[in-house]
């Protein structure tokens, strides 16, 4: 009896303890040695407690990159405070850095044209808490998804685009991301090319999903063509969004088996499940802060 009194009172406490802030350092840096060193040195002076760190050496490009997660005890500090107490170092190093508050949640935009079944995964996603981001909007060329939208109480804007309204209605979208002080734009699924100056303006922080297909099944219907080639494995990946179509950095794929036995129809469905989970798991470890652009590639702390 006295124990179980001592362990629930123990649990009480746990719960009234108040959670110390905590921080995300994200860096990269021409490989050398001592780095380690002088991050960790860097953290115990601020008083900071390490929840999880994890490292890479590119040998190929010779550059270093880490991801460290901590706590601290001051609740004053903030991630600017950080970034310019570690400027020497990162002066020193050669290193970019780049500190987050984990309290500050990633503002997101999602965009749709008339599949709509990446989108309605991450709203499930973020609905039920496995999605660290805040959804500030969704914009979509088609009316299809307002009602779903309205379901989850988020405001839905629709920008029609034809060839003619093109960049008039990018100019729309880039007024939303600023004025709603967006962080992410997710494309999930949706159906038009981006201008080159629109790539340049999202760079690094704009993700898009498409079926692994390509170069080979280009167009529409991509399943059913690869269905009539008697394809044996489908997959899809998310990846940055950059000027050179649909080859930006890749930050997730994922891939599944399948047989002569399932029909075009089938296909289609298995390969909507893969760019509905690929694309979730880019998001959240971009949110997260796990993801590190290496020239035309990614490291990815997940």
């Amino acid at each position: 009896m006295v124990k179980c009194l001592l362990t629930k009172l123990a649990m009480m406490r746990s719960l009234k303890r108040p959670m110390k802030p905590q921080f995300v350092l994200s860096l990269s840096c021409p490989d050398r040695p001592g780095i380690v060193y002088r991050v960790s040195g860097f953290l115990v002076e601020q008083g900071a407690n390490i929840l999880e760190a994890a490292q890479f050496d590119d040998v190929d490009t010779s550059r270093f990159f880490m991801r460290v997660q901590f706590e601290v005890n001051d609740a004053t500090l903030t991630a600017a405070v950080l970034a310019e107490r570690f400027s020497a170092v990162t002066s020193e190093l050669l290193m970019q850095a780049n500190f987050y508050a984990t309290a500050m949640r990633v503002r997101a935009l999602i965009m749709v044209s008339k599949q709509g079944h990446c989108l309605n995964d991450l709203l499930f996603r973020h609905k039920s808490g496995h999605l660290p981001i805040d959804i500030a909007t969704i914009v979509s060329n088609h009316m299809d998804y307002y009602q779903l939208a309205a379901s989850y109480n988020i405001p839905f804007v629709h920008l029609p685009v034809t060839a003619a309204s093109k960049l008039a209605q990018e100019a729309k979208l880039r007024d939303i991301v600023a004025e709603q002080n967006i962080d992410l734009v997710v494309l999930a699924r949706y159906m038009q090319v981006l201008s080159p100056s629109l790539c340049e303006y999202l760079n690094g922080r704009a993700i898009n999903i498409h079926h692994s297909f390509l170069p080979s099944f280009k167009g529409a219907r991509p399943y059913f063509q690869a269905h009539d080639r008697g394809v044996k494995l489908i997959g899809a990946t998310a990846h940055y969004v950059t000027t050179d179509l649909d080859e930006g950095p890749i930050i997730e794929q994922d891939v599944a088996r399948v047989s002569h036995s399932m029909s075009a129809e089938a296909l289609t469905v298995a390969g909507s499940d893969l760019e509905c989970t690929a694309l979730a798991r880019a998001v959240k470890w971009h949110a997260e802060h796990r993801v590190l652009l290496n020239g035309s590639k990614t490291v990815v702390f997940s």
